[in-house]
């Protein structure tokens, strides 16, 4: 059995348009937003013994944001490939993972696809297809090794946004 945590990044701020979009920053929601999700996960049980983040700056800070919640360090690793990846990047990536629990932190729209396409059945959450910031999908798979995993064959464990995070 393996487990996906699946996340958008949190809120980033757009208070520099001359700031290149790989090095956005999160804002003051997205930091608290991102604090917010690492007590959830940490409060279901759900925790990464490894980390695929994109190399984006509003990604990574969304990992600073979460980590500090989780009990035990996993292993982190930037994959430049995330950064605006489409499902099937996503997906070859995800098959290289060595975690039995592994977190992918990425950004719309490909990471919104990647999760409908990876579940049998879609959360009936109505924010679950716009996946807006900090969206996080929590599947697991029925596989001994992340190379077996093919779209549709996740079973949705739970799904949350920031703001339905009651503190």
């Amino acid at each position: 059995m393996k487990r996906l945590i699946l996340t958008r990044h949190a809120k980033s701020s757009w208070d520099d348009p001359l700031t290149p979009d790989h090095d956005r920053p999160l804002n003051e929601r997205g930091k608290a937003a991102a604090a917010d999700l690492g007590q959830w996960l940490a409060s279901r049980g759900y925790v990464p013994d490894e980390v695929l983040c994109s190399d984006a700056l509003r990604t990574r800070t969304t990992w600073s944001g979460i980590a500090p919640a989780l009990p035990g360090t996993p292993t982190l690793a930037l994959k430049p490939a995330l950064y605006h990846a489409g499902p099937d990047v996503m997906l070859a990536v995800l098959r290289h993972a060595k975690g039995d629990v592994v977190m992918m932190i990425g950004h719309n729209p490909g990471i919104a696809e990647f999760a409908a396409r990876l579940v049998a059945h879609v959360p009936a959450s109505p924010d679950f297809n716009r996946y807006p910031t900090g969206a996080t999908l929590v599947a697991d798979f029925n596989v001994d090794s992340w190379d077996q995993v093919t779209f549709g064959s996740g079973t949705v464990d739970d799904f949350i946004i920031p703001r339905e995070i009651v503190a």
